[in-house]
């Protein structure tokens, strides 16, 4: 029998996609349990070079139409899906396995069987998850009010905030989550973030997205689940989000480095408090990058409704800028028509300077005696 695929190499095991996309060698195969796949998960994959995926989730349930199977496939790393939880606890970090086809042997010994996700495949389940948006944006909807409603007395009311160093009185301050598309949007307020100098605040893993750029977060605010150990001990201040009653698991992760931080007790999401923290300590603007705001957006984070977000918007208003996209107003290539206009511009004060010098006044003169020499004046 002639096998269509066969991979050998050693396993990293984590029920968490973007932990497991934090420490995996290149060329290893990622196991995961990861349902309805992202596009930012699939690119801290598509990053970390590995040479295979194994979900023990489906990776496309049909909820919604998420692009994380569709990058893996056309950057070439397949993926074994729908191989059953179990698989969690059969492979152990460092196994070396094999795939063959769409069934993964351990020691010689088959231990799971899945699907090989090609493109064909993706294709009709994503068309079949397009289907399914009506049905679960009614379900968004009804979520995002019933959530609106229980905590409309917290977020549009004070918070509650612990003492900072950092003073946002009267500065624009940049709000930086690690979204899609954030490098893009990043790129083009370069030159806002060099004039104005705003307050930088990394949301988790926001953190490391403004490292990238060589820019040192005065604030990391979020549960502290995806922002590098780099990040966190060159901000100068750190807030962990705490959950209603007081816990922090984050915290745990902030005393392990040896760092101190402040807790930040509140619903919704880390970068609704890190713009509520903003906002509350008399920021003048507020610049959201790489920001949540979608359906898709929310959904591939997990939570089925966005209360706490469309509260936090509500509040902040006008002071709010959102960065996320702005880069596609710039993409237009120059065209013929701008390069003329700007060598005619530089033209005239040359032309001007020409025309008061002697030779150029004297071949005037001549012209014009040949001229009316022509026409018998």
């Amino acid at each position: 029998m002639v096998h269509e695929m066969y991979i050998k190499s050693k396993a990293a095991v984590d029920k968490k996609t973007k932990s497991l996309a934090r420490r995996i060698s290149p060329g290893q195969i990622g196991v995961i349990c990861h349902r309805d796949l992202d596009e930012l998960g699939a690119l801290s994959l598509i990053n970390a070079k590995v040479k295979a995926v194994i979900n023990a989730e489906e990776a496309i349930s049909g909820r919604y139409p998420n692009l994380g199977p569709k990058l893996l496939c056309e950057h070439g790393i397949p993926l074994i899906d729908g191989v059953g939880k179990g698989v969690m606890q059969l492979i152990k970090e460092g196994d070396i396995l094999e795939i063959v086809d769409n069934e993964i042997y351990l020691d010689g010994i088959q231990v799971a069987k899945g699907r090989l996700l090609d493109k064909k495949t993706i294709d009709r389940r994503m068309e079949w998850a397009k289907q399914n948006l009506e049905s679960e944006l009614d379900a968004f909807i009804d979520n995002t009010l019933e959530y609106a409603k229980k905590e409309k007395g917290f977020i549009l009311g004070q918070l509650n905030l612990p003492a900072i160093d950092t003073q946002f009185s009267g500065k624009h301050a940049l709000i930086v989550v690690r979204g899609k598309d954030y490098r893009n949007d990043l790129n083009t307020v370069q030159s806002y973030i060099e004039e104005v100098r705003p307050i930088l605040v990394g949301v988790d893993g926001g953190g490391d997205a403004l490292l990238e750029y060589g820019l040192i977060p005065n604030i990391i605010i979020g549960d502290m689940d995806s922002v590098s150990d780099k990040a966190l001990k060159c901000c100068r201040e750190i807030i962990v989000h705490a959950y209603m009653d007081g816990r922090a698991p984050g915290m745990e992760r902030i005393k392990g480095l040896g760092l101190e931080a402040a807790v930040l007790a509140a619903p919704g999401t880390s970068e609704d408090i890190a713009m509520l923290l903003a906002y509350q300590n008399g920021a003048e603007l507020i610049v959201a990058v790489g920001a949540h705001t979608t359906m898709i957006d929310f959904l591939e984070k997990g939570r089925r409704g966005m209360g706490s977000t469309f509260l936090t918007r509500l509040k902040i208003g006008e002071k709010l800028v959102d960065a996320k996209g702005v880069n596609k107003l710039y993409k237009e290539s120059v065209k013929t028509r701008h390069v003329v206009g700007l060598v005619l511009a530089a033209m005239i004060p040359i032309a001007i300077v020409g025309t008061m010098s002697p030779p150029f006044q004297q071949l005037y003169r001549l012209l014009c005696m040949r001229l009316r020499l022509i026409i018998g004046m």
